[in-house]
């Protein structure tokens, strides 16, 4: 497989002998060659290019998960691409609540978010997430930086007004912001200088106060801004199934209004409904393909994107 790795010695053609390079097959040696070779013109078209990329606390609940996902990143970044990583930490933040003394509280999946829940948050996705996300690709021989540097965010937003449906009220969830713009410039000097950033889902309001947003959002909108040829979410599921009774329903390709359709049958619902409306909402604004894979299956980023076949869900406009 594309992932594989693949030594001096595994290849040493000196040391062949009756069908076997020092340890393989000859057969094997030649489907690695072979699934390099199906690699080769992805390689090729996608160098230069935007791929945001978004995983949540589940991908890293594993550290065998957490690694692969970082190795296939660091690859693309090897390899001429401009990978941006948005993450998120939703179980790792409340559980850090917890051991403070607070509840987690959400209303319509918003986390309810006062000063002491912001500084949390701050701290989880920052000081711990971002900064293990960095020293671990540092580790295997890329550079990485968090774009939230001393309390500033080139993510700008402001305060998230929620409204139940039916209902005038408005309610009030804290410092839970919806984003309105994101300083590209930030962004494009991270990538041209060899950088993968790393992006916790933090923004900065007009008074300089900062922002708890919706990563699904955040990576869809950094998409959209940089017209990214790729967006993709991590997830714990295989993609998008048509029957969510079948496990054999997945869905390799699905077209923007095929979604759309899904939705409104109630068929995309729960944790994928948001990726499932940010996918769309990245389409419709230029960016190229939308996936949806599993994180679980090892190396799933490098064989969505670099094989004929995929392995999870790509919607298309």
């Amino acid at each position: 497989m594309l992932h594989e790795d693949v030594s001096s010695s595994d290849v040493n053609i000196k040391t062949f002998k009756d069908g076997y390079i020092e340890g393989i097959s000859l057969e094997e040696a030649i489907r690695k060659s072979k699934i390099l070779i199906e690699a080769l013109p992805y390689i090729q078209s996608f160098k230069d290019k935007v791929v945001v990329i978004k995983f949540g606390g589940s991908a890293m609940a594993n550290m065998k998960t957490f690694q692969s996902i970082l190795q296939d990143v660091v690859f693309m970044r090897t390899i001429g691409m401009r990978p941006i990583i948005v993450h998120g930490g939703g179980p790792h933040i409340s559980q850090e609540m917890k051991k403070r003394g607070k509840d987690p509280r959400f209303v319509n999946g918003y986390r309810v978010t006062d000063k002491e829940t912001l500084e949390i948050v701050i701290d989880v996705l920052v000081n711990q997430i971002g900064g293990l996300i960095i020293n671990k690709i540092k580790e295997m021989g890329a550079e990485a930086a968090d774009v939230w540097s001393k309390k500033k965010s080139p993510l700008k937003a402001r305060k998230y007004v929620f409204k139940e449906q039916g209902k005038s009220k408005e309610q009030d969830l804290g410092y839970v912001g919806e984003l309105t713009r994101i300083e590209c410039k930030t962004f494009n000097k991270l990538c041209e200088s060899g950088k993968i950033p790393v992006v916790p889902p933090i923004a900065e309001g007009t008074n300089k106060e900062n922002f708890n947003v919706n990563a699904d959002n955040v990576a869809s909108f950094i998409a959209r801004s940089l017209k990214a040829e790729k967006l993709v979410f991590i997830s714990n599921t295989h993609g998008i199934l048509t029957d969510p009774s079948n496990q054999d329903s997945l869905a390799s390709t699905l077209h923007e209004d095929e979604v759309n359709k899904l939705i409104e049958d109630n068929v995309i619902r729960d944790g994928m409904l948001p990726k499932a409306q940010a996918c769309i909402s990245a389409l419709t604004s230029g960016v190229g393909k939308a996936h949806i894979i599993d994180g679980n299956i090892s190396h799933s980023l490098l064989l969505e994107i670099f094989t004929d076949k995929g392995i999870g869900t790509q919607i298309i406009v």
